[in-house]
């Protein structure tokens, strides 16, 4: 049994290597100027990537930086009403192919917004649609089909958690800040010491 983690370990470990750190480091900048300047950074995402949006957002959320999350089917339906001039917007889909994610990116070309693609195929409608993209490979879902969305959900929590991170980094973001959006809990009980 522990061979099957180690297998999704190894899985896991080469799609991060496949990051293209280049380009992670100018959404990381892209990121800080966006909060920096006011605005904030949207997440939008379909199915099993929802609460992987909304991961996101509460780190973002707990240590002060505006963030939002998206649904992408909800969206046409009002709540585009939450993306503003000047907003970051990234939109999650593994395939690029997700008709709801096309349809969506393209009204939003419409707006002033600063628009990011984290997806796992480098060739598809919104790597065409979307000129920034973080593309990552995945070999393997670990399911005995591989189709189910395991290990890329969790990729994209752990570059998600590894923007957000590297903001709060840049930004000079200290334990005072996380604090007085964390009062409650263990956590909390630990921060009163700080």
């Amino acid at each position: 049994m522990i061979a099957y983690f180690e297998n999704e370990l190894k899985e896991i470990e080469a799609s991060i290597h496949s990051l293209n750190e280049d380009v992670f480091a100018r959404w990381v900048e892209e990121g800080m100027q966006t909060i920096n300047t006011g605005h904030k950074i949207i997440v939008s995402g379909l199915g099993k990537n929802v609460p992987i949006c909304e991961k996101f957002v509460g780190s973002m959320v707990s240590v002060g930086m505006d963030a939002a999350f998206l649904h992408t089917n909800s969206a046409v339906h009002g709540d585009m009403g939450i993306v503003k001039e000047g907003d970051m917007v990234i939109i999650l889909t593994k395939s690029g192919e997700t008709s709801e994610s096309i349809y969506l990116a393209r009204l939003l070309k419409e707006r002033k917004v600063n628009m990011w693609l984290l997806t796992f195929e480098a060739e598809s409608t919104l790597t065409r649609e979307i000129s920034n993209c973080i593309i990552l490979k995945l070999n393997n879902e670990g399911d005995m089909w591989n189709i189910m969305p395991n290990n890329s959900t969790t990729i994209n929590l752990i570059i998600l958690q590894g923007l957000c991170m590297q903001i709060a980094k840049k930004r000079g973001i200290q334990i005072r800040d996380f604090r007085k959006n964390h009062p409650g809990g263990h956590i909390g009980e630990i921060l009163s010491n700080h």
